[in-house]
């Protein structure tokens, strides 16, 4: 993959070169664990170049002092087959001075899809713990496949307001909203068409000639769309959250029912329920929720895919209002 770091093009020379006998120890970023331009680098490792052990530093400890980057220690033995592996999260740089503990695993763990979780500690499930996933799913907002057509401004004039929906657009607007959004009018509009749309309107008609003209009919997003002037919003969220930031998600009360487009997640109940208790569980999860739950990638951009949110453990929903 052409987003893969230079990095592993020396993990394959490595290779090359490597005979019996032979120790390797590199010093990269660490988001190679996570993405999928890392896979081959993985595979490598799991295989012929033989992991021993991995070190993933926490995010906050930069490894240098004149670099924002992630940092992950790599030990193997070329052609080795032993059945462990070392694994261990490295806290602080002064931890760096003894690699010797950490956490032995098989090396069939290595056959995982990706490696951020193999090289955490190792959490034990509490008594009555879920996941996130078992309460709420996790949605990522809607693509529009071209923001400058389908967010409303001066360009969409005169179309009708019920064609227009409030909506979070940018991850900024989550973060600046503290613990709940409630001040829709400060939003911008989303323009989504029902698919089955009538178009004799001719505010509607001049807007689709318009777009058509743009362009905004020809691309990926809009090719694979029932209907090419239909985003598709989803529903509004209870709960809106931001997903790639170098800080901690920020998980906000949607009382003002915005839709969301792609730069937040929505967690959506499978169960109805009340306020009180959406209430508790968005302020749980601000408080627990750390970015080392995260995929970091080299520059300490911290990212939450939907399934990694939600493998979030989280405690009774019982005890989240009772606190």
């Amino acid at each position: 993959s052409r987003l893969a770091g230079l990095h592993l093009h020396f993990f394959l020379r490595t290779l090359e070169l490597a005979r019996p006998g032979d120790l390797g120890c590199f010093v990269t970023a660490a988001e190679w664990l996570a993405v999928n331009y890392g896979a081959a680098l993985r595979r490598l490792l799991a295989g012929p170049l033989g992991l021993v052990a991995l070190h993933r530093l926490d995010p906050k400890a930069l490894p240098f002092e004149d670099a924002v980057t992630t940092g992950a220690i790599i030990g193997f033995r070329p052609g080795s087959a032993d059945d462990v592996v070392q694994v261990s999260d490295i806290a602080s740089l002064d931890q760096l001075r003894d690699l010797s503990a950490g956490t032995t695993l098989a090396r069939a763990s290595l056959s995982a899809p990706r490696w951020t979780e193999i090289a955490r500690t190792r959490r034990t499930r509490p008594a009555g713990w879920t996941e996130l996933g078992e309460i709420c799913r996790v949605h990522r907002g809607q693509v529009t496949g071209g923001n400058a057509t389908w967010i409303a401004g001066t360009h969409s004039a005169g179309l009708p307001e019920r064609f227009l929906f409030p909506a979070v657009t940018k991850a900024r607007e989550l973060i600046a909203a503290g613990t709940a959004l409630t001040e829709i009018s400060r939003l911008r509009r989303v323009i989504d068409f029902p698919a089955d749309l009538d178009m004799h309107e001719p505010a509607v008609r001049r807007f689709l000639d318009w777009a058509k003209a743009q362009g905004a009919d020809a691309g990926y997003i809009a090719r694979h769309r029932p209907a090419w002037w239909s985003v598709g919003l989803k529903p509004p969220a209870p709960i809106l959250c931001t997903y790639m930031a170098r800080r901690p998600p920020a998980f906000v009360r949607n009382l003002c029912a915005a839709r969301h487009i792609n730069i937040a997640h929505g967690l959506y109940p499978r169960d109805p329920m009340p306020d009180a208790l959406l209430d508790a569980l968005a302020a749980w999860l601000r408080a627990n929720v750390a970015q080392s739950a995260g995929r970091t990638y080299a520059g300490g951009l911290t990212k939450f895919e939907p399934k990694e949110l939600e493998r979030v453990l989280v405690p009774p929903l019982v005890e989240l209002v009772a606190t």
